[in-house]
């Protein structure tokens, strides 16, 4: 493991969680991908252990601990080959709460930061829409002040733990006519009269909730608002650096588990009377692909110590994501490969790694997305900046 991040205390740590996932996650995992509905006894037990309050304030029930704590649940959630579960945890533990704790009042984190971190509360983040995904700024949800409320009218899609959740983090336009300088953020509760929810069929991710959710004459209170009115786009923005990191660190994570695997089968398999992994044109192509793993690997733990220190990486996230899902969807797809028939078989991992991972270059900003707002940076010398 590499010391320059890691820590004795991060190995213990990471065993410590292996363990765990190994007793309580991976027994339930296939059940919970063919039913799409990941018990509510398993997140009380991530609260207990603390997993869900690694980077969170003690005030709150957290542990205040560094990113590398959080970069080593990402990888070990990617190694027990339920991208969905993964996906639950980390939308509810990175997504909602992220902005609970960075725009939320102590109101507002006492009533739904505190019991996220116990793992009695679960959320969900709610920005993209039927018409709007990586378009933030084409949103059409609005938030209307009447008198002492807000009236919440619009729809959401592709919403991890859409259904499940017990509150929502909803982004909404509260000045349409400002465009991106015109959405608020919300915390809303589930039972809140005008929400509803329905659940979509996925090609992967099958053990988590993907909800489309409605909003019809919510009525919000004043005081749900967090941070300041009108805000919301530059902290969406703030936190996507977040947001990509993790799922460049969760593509390193798979694409590392692939090769382990396959390592592992290419060491038993014979064919022509020797190990296939004596044959080199297998060997050559392990070692291309081991080495685009190392280096996306390499890059991202570089990125979460600048994070970790405070820096703004919006640049740095976004190459993090786009370069990182590639691998990992190409790493994944010759890993199949080297399995042969067995790799297409549903009873070994590689079928279910692959339907996951094609989601990587798609949620949380697609590619192509990412390599405009690349080309902004680059190119055009766009300054993004921390929100204020």
């Amino acid at each position: 493991m590499n010391s320059m991040y890691f820590t004795e205390e991060h190995n213990l740590f990471r065993k410590s969680l292996q363990d765990f996932l190994q007793k309580e996650v991976v027994p339930h995992i296939e059940k919970w991908e063919k039913t799409g509905n990941i018990e509510r006894f398993i997140w009380k037990k991530f609260g207990d252990m603390g997993f869900f309050g690694i980077n969170y304030p003690e005030a709150y029930g957290g542990m205040d601990l560094d990113l590398f704590y959080t970069v080593i649940l990402l990888e070990e959630l990617q190694k027990i080959n339920s991208g969905g579960f993964a996906a639950a945890i980390w939308a509810h533990a990175y997504l909602a709460m992220t902005h609970l704790n960075a725009e939320g009042d102590d109101a507002i984190k006492q009533k739904y930061l505190a019991p996220s971190i116990t793992g009695d509360k679960i959320g969900c983040l709610c920005i993209t829409e039927p018409f709007g995904g990586s378009d933030v700024a084409g949103m059409r949800t609005t938030a209307v002040k009447e008198g002492d409320h807000y009236i919440i009218n619009g729809s959401k899609t592709f919403i991890t733990n859409g259904v499940i959740s017990d509150y929502l983090v909803v982004a909404a336009k509260t000045n349409p006519e400002l465009g991106n300088k015109g959405i608020s953020i919300f915390v809303l509760d589930r039972d809140m009269a005008g929400v509803s929810a329905t659940k979509l069929d996925k090609l992967g991710w099958r053990a988590s909730d993907t909800g489309e959710i409605a909003f019809d004459n919510v009525k919000v209170p004043l005081e749900n608002l967090m941070g300041d009115e009108n805000k919301g786009f530059s902290y969406i923005m703030q936190h996507f650096s977040l947001e990509r990191l993790i799922m460049g660190i969760n593509a390193h994570a798979r694409a590392e588990f692939a090769l382990e695997y396959a390592l592992q089968y290419m060491s038993e398999r014979q064919a022509f009377g020797k190990s296939i992994n004596k044959f080199q044109a297998l060997r050559h192509s392990i070692s291309d692909l081991y080495a685009d793993m190392e280096m996306c690997k390499t890059f991202n733990y570089a990125v979460a110590y600048r994070l970790n220190k405070g820096e703004y990486v919006v640049k740095e996230a976004t190459m993090s994501k786009l370069k990182s899902t590639k691998m990992a969807d190409d790493v994944v797809y010759q890993c199949l490969q080297f399995l042969g028939g067995y790799g297409y078989m549903e009873e070994y991992p590689m079928a279910r790694l692959l339907r996951d991972s094609r989601l990587g270059p798609i949620g949380g900003g697609t590619s192509e997305i990412l390599r405009e707002i690349l080309a902004k940076i680059i190119i055009d010398k766009k300054e993004y900046k921390p929100a204020t």
